[in-house]
């Protein structure tokens, strides 16, 4: 059963409900076997005996969580969630198993690192590293704690992630009155009465809840009272005092954290977060925001009193986009609407997306309808180097109930030449299906961003799998998705993708003109929603253990204030109740990943423009340079290689407006 989950693509079709349980038992099982062979073998410890080996070693672990990962992100039932219920905990404590084995830890340390070149040397630094991260050098007591940590901890991070979902489908906001959806366009009213149908609804039309704070339809809705209605079910999620409230859930978790950390030496747990980043330190990334805030706030204070002298009363926060839009249409003579046609998801993924990758890498990609997937809205693209066989795309675009919110990528396969894979990588997005299928141009930059995320793991040239694609520091993995958002603006790529989905005409010039005039427009409420969010995740991580919090809207309320970001108008991307990101997620202390990779981006993007833009001479550069190295080398050093000298945030602030 479990060979449908290896091979150089997962056997989907082959692969049931109820092959989950008894797959992760085969698994875990054959894992530990393997690692129980390196410690037994009598030879002294060598770097191929023991650090290849491990590398080697839980290689079908690796398939069936990948699998799994995507059952539980995209096709959510509940016998998934209960399969993940049971599992969670047992990986967790599989993990520590492995991490804190004794004989095994003293192997790593009796390696000799001399004769290895630098991908080696680094693979064996970061298994030791990640040793004594764990706990490797504790007594029995202080392991035996942080077993029983590890495992709680990943229960709670499941349980958050099930009653999100469970809470945002609940909040979708029902309308019975098509008259109330004034403002919306016919293809968005279209989309709303079609989710109605699918969630069960006997007619009437449902606005979903998108995972951030801010809700698309609220740019457009003229009913200020749905407006408010649609916003307040978005801010309330996990704080409803019912079975979906994650108010519980958040205490404990950020207690556990900050105990965890304690024990390993810590202060709290951003400390232990950031000590493997590229900041290094939580003083250096609050330098950082330091930096940008008091500009951020006051630029989002000044555009509220514009607003609200245009609405003529004091704007709320649900009538920020509202007035927004109205705001752009009346200065730079953009509807944001009105680009809506010209962005269809064909057209866009195949003459946008993909082009902009053929142009640069000198990939082409051809669809395939012979390989399984995980839904019927699922669609496969073999990926060419040239003529060469490259890996595989998979793309699941759009929403439905049993998905999870937002967007992300993850691998079914890495790269690795120690283990001969070519990669499989998966990009899933919560589109709202219509016929055709527009966009919005948040959406179109979406689906670039999350291919840069692709490219990353299509890309990968290392030997270990370990630091394939986006096996680097949280706070790197964003850079080369955010350089690739720059693609959607240029004029080539822009001409080919962006034109009316029933003419064939190219968008405007002029509109597109007025839309490049109208970049930094409402960068002030953009940049503080993104550093309340930042800030309210330090604030949560950098808790000690001896910390009582017992109202957690009391804290986000203090933790706001402290930090001068509490805008009634600009509340936080992420409320802590639904903050998927560092509660269900891998973002934890680590949000902050965004801006600081931002900075690179910025940087990168004034690179890619001093070099003549899209040319493949500068893509051929970057993938050498960064995208195929993956972790295989320090990440900063690899980006000072690249650029000829340290990052500067020059670029980054002139591009939001800050400096």
């Amino acid at each position: 059963m479990t060979a449908a989950f290896l091979g150089p693509y997962p056997r989907l079709d082959a692969i049931a409900e109820e092959d989950l349980l008894p797959a992760f038992d085969e698994a875990l099982a054959r894992h530990r076997a393997e690692v129980d062979a390196i410690t037994a073998d009598p030879a002294p410890p060598t770097f191929d005996n023991t650090v290849v080996a491990l590398e080697r070693s839980g290689e079908l672990l690796r398939r069936v969580g990948a699998v799994f990962s995507t059952f539980t992100g995209s096709c959510s039932t509940p016998g998934v969630r209960a399969v993940e219920k049971e599992v969670a905990p047992r990986l967790a404590a599989h993990a520590d198993a492995i991490l804190l084995d004794a004989a095994l830890f003293a192997r790593l340390e009796a390696v000799d690192p001399d004769g290895l070149d630098v991908e080696d040397r680094r693979l064996l630094e970061r298994r030791l590293r990640d040793a004594v991260r764990a706990g490797a050098r504790l007594g029995p007591a202080e392991q035996d704690r942080l077993r029983a940590l590890n495992a709680e901890l990943s229960a709670l991070s499941t349980e958050f992630g099930a009653r999100l979902l469970a809470g945002a489908n609940a909040a979708a906001v029902h309308v019975t009155d098509v008259a109330r959806l004034d403002g919306l366009s016919p293809d968005a009213i279209a989309a709303a009465a079609r989710a109605a149908t699918e969630r069960g609804h006997d007619g009437g039309y449902l606005l979903t809840l998108v995972l951030p704070t801010g809700q698309p339809a609220l740019a457009s809705l003229t009913d200020r009272t749905l407006r408010e209605e649609l916003h307040t079910a978005s801010v309330t999620r996990g704080a409803t005092g019912d079975e979906h409230d994650t108010r519980d859930l958040v205490l404990r978790i950020a207690r556990l954290r900050a105990e965890r950390a304690a024990l390993l030496g810590h202060p709290h747990h951003a400390s232990w977060v950031v000590e493997v980043g590229t900041a290094g330190t939580v003083d250096a990334i609050r330098d950082m925001l330091g930096r940008l805030v008091p500009a951020a706030v006051a630029n989002a204070r000044a555009e509220a009193e514009e607003l609200s002298a245009l609405a003529g009363y004091p704007i709320e926060a649900w009538d920020r986009a509202f007035w927004a839009e109205r705001l752009r249409r009346e200065r730079y003579a953009v509807d944001a609407a009105a680009l809506r046609p010209y962005l269809e998801l064909e057209r866009v993924l195949h003459d946008g997306v993909f082009h902009a990758a053929g142009r640069l890498y000198g990939l082409r990609f051809a669809e395939r309808h012979d390989l399984p997937v995980h839904h019927p809205d699922v669609r496969v693209f073999d990926v060419l180097d040239g003529d060469e066989p490259l890996g595989v795309f998979v793309a699941d675009l759009f929403a439905r109930e049993s998905k999870r919110g937002g967007a992300w990528m993850h691998s079914f396969v890495t790269q690795s030449r120690l283990l001969g894979t070519r990669p499989v990588v998966l990009n899933t997005c919560n589109l709202v299906r219509g016929e055709p299928t527009l966009l919005t141009l948040d959406e179109v930059r979406t689906l670039f961003h999350e291919f840069g995320h692709a490219l990353h793991g299509l890309l990968s040239d290392v030997r270990h799998p370990t630091f394939a694609g986006t096996g680097v520091p949280r706070d790197f993995v964003e850079f080369p998705s955010q350089v690739n958002e720059m693609w959607l603006e240029d004029e080539e790529i822009l001409a080919r993708y962006a034109r009316h989905h029933a003419t064939g005409e190219p968008v405007p010039a002029e509109l597109v003109a007025r839309l490049r005039e109208s970049r930094r427009f409402g960068e002030g409420f953009a940049t503080t929603e993104y550093l309340a969010a930042t800030l309210l995740d330090l604030a949560w991580h950098t808790l000690g253990p001896a910390d009582e919090v017992t109202d957690v809207l009391a804290f986000e309320a203090a933790a706001l204030a402290a930090a001068g970001v509490d805008l009634p108008s600009a509340p936080p991307r992420y409320r802590s109740t639904y903050f998927n990101h560092v509660w269900g997620g891998g973002y934890s202390a680590a949000y902050y990943s965004y801006i600081w990779a931002e900075v690179l981006d910025a940087d990168t993007v004034e690179w890619f423009t001093e070099h003549g833009g899209l040319r493949r001479e500068n893509g051929d550069a970057f993938r050498a340079g960064l995208l195929s190295r993956g972790g295989s080398v320090d990440p900063m050093e690899a980006y000072r290689s690249f650029r000829g000298r340290d990052p500067e945030i020059g670029p980054l602030l002139a591009r939001r407006g800050l400096g």
